[in-house]
């Protein structure tokens, strides 16, 4: 029974098919409503508490951009970003490398297994974050204890995802390449391995934050350049806006970060439904 005063909108209309509900293009306009709403919100706060604590959203827009040009300590606001990546690419890549290598071979060779698993169940649970005093007394307040605490940071999502992949591997094809007369190292090279290729995607997302998180962490506790330094750098002078400045960079840096391993992952595994 229609009612007077119920609506319900034609789809069949052109208005109604612009845009497609979840459609990319529709994640793209509410996501920047949500973004024009929050500066709106934001402004709005600060003028009706009349606070000088906190800048407005312009004023920090307008001191973000300045640093592009205007150096901020030794750098540019894009010379600190580079820095900061580049600690954190040293320390990831060494945490793929190992952490992966050990991950698919505690999956697949009981020995491994037995002999590892144990040490790395009883070391995961540590924060990476707590072993900044044992990095600090090991490795000094240079560069290699950074290296040092993104490794940790990056190793236990690698190492975890690598091991579910090789464990997760499908048995029925494993027995049926040995039946057909593959030895194990071709069944690790050409079955398990391939096969752990989406869980190891999963796991280098999560490995790529923890290592960003981990790295602002180590750049605030003692560092001379990077993002984490012209936070502290803000915080020492008073200078709000340069602060939430930097904020706003590492929101930025890590949001492009994930965006760019998604899209590496779609790419390279078009062939997984994980990967699409």
């Amino acid at each position: 029974i229609s009612s007077p005063f119920s609506f319900r909108p034609n789809i069949s209309t052109p208005m109604f098919k612009k845009i497609k509900p979840g459609s990319r293009t529709e994640s793209v306009v509410w996501g920047c409503l949500s973004f024009i709403g929050l500066v709106l919100l934001w402004q709005v706060l600060v003028i009706v508490t009349g606070t000088k604590l906190f800048p407005g959203p312009f004023v920090v827009l307008s001191r973000f951009f300045e640093a592009f040009v205007v150096p901020l300590g030794p750098y540019t606001l894009v010379g600190h970003v580079l820095w900061s990546l580049s600690r954190v690419l040293v320390g990831y890549t060494l945490a793929a490398v190992l952490g992966i290598t050990l991950g698919l071979t505690m999956g697949w060779f009981p020995v491994v297994q037995a002999i590892f698993k144990p040490l790395f169940d009883l070391l995961r649970p540590i924060a990476p974050l707590a072993w900044i005093p044992l990095a600090i007394l090991w490795l000094g307040i240079e560069e290699r204890s950074k290296y040092f605490l993104i490794f940790v940071a990056s190793f236990v999502p690698f190492t975890l995802n690598a091991y579910a992949g090789a464990v997760k591997t499908d048995r029925q094809l494993i027995g049926a390449s040995r039946m057909l007369g593959s030895t194990e190292r071709q069944l690790f090279f050409k079955i398990v391995v391939p096969s752990s290729v989406p869980s190891i995607f999963s796991g280098a997302q999560v490995a790529l934050s923890n290592a960003w998180m981990t790295m602002l962490a180590a750049e605030m506790i003692r560092s001379s350049y990077g993002i984490g330094w012209v936070i502290i750098a803000g915080q020492q002078i008073n200078d709000m806006s340069q602060m939430i400045a930097g904020m706003l960079a590492i929101g930025i840096v890590g949001f492009l970060l994930a965006s760019g391993m998604r899209l590496l992952e779609r790419r390279l595994l078009v062939w997984n439904n994980q990967g699409r």
